[in-house]
């Protein structure tokens, strides 16, 4: 199986950057791991108008990363709310049924677009709380990598 992690921004602080390479590491194991990234759009204290028109910027970078045949879970935060367990099943069971790429995508500080919302097979909901797009990279990253944990029976701590 692959995986894509496709989000906005680049991660700035060392101790994201380590937690991201950490889990890549334990990830190699189970998955084909990759990670796309796509510049961010400069936000201002703007209408809404001007935040559609930034999301839509992100969301075309996005699109860009995602191939047809892919399987896109886009987070968001009216998505369904899964457990590990859950979200194991999940990724599991698309293997099952012969899905071989699986991106999970998250967006910059303002969202997703329609657009990408539109493309999306799934939408994840992490929790109702908001959080900046780094550290949801390590939080999916340490989900994803529990998820293999369970699908292989193995111990993790909970």
């Amino acid at each position: 199986m692959k995986i894509t992690i496709v989000c906005v921004g680049k991660i700035k602080e060392k101790f994201y950057t380590d937690a991201v390479a950490e889990y890549k590491i334990r990830l190699g194991r189970y998955c084909s791991l990759e990670i796309a990234e796509v510049s961010d759009e400069k936000t201002t204290e703007a209408g809404e108008n001007e935040n559609t028109i930034v999301k839509n910027r992100e969301g075309e970078r996005i699109l860009k990363k995602i191939r047809d045949d892919g399987y896109v879970i886009a987070l968001a935060i009216d998505g369904v709310s899964l457990d590990s367990v859950e979200l194991s099943e999940k990724i599991a069971g698309l293997g099952v049924h012969g899905t071989s790429h699986i991106y999970f995508v998250i967006g910059g500080s303002l969202g997703l677009s329609d657009a990408v919302l539109q493309r999306a097979d799934y939408k994840l909901s992490f929790s109702r709380m908001t959080f900046p797009h780094q550290l949801m990279r390590v939080i999916l990253l340490e989900q994803v990598y529990r998820s293999y944990r369970i699908m292989n029976h193995e111990p993790y701590h909970k």
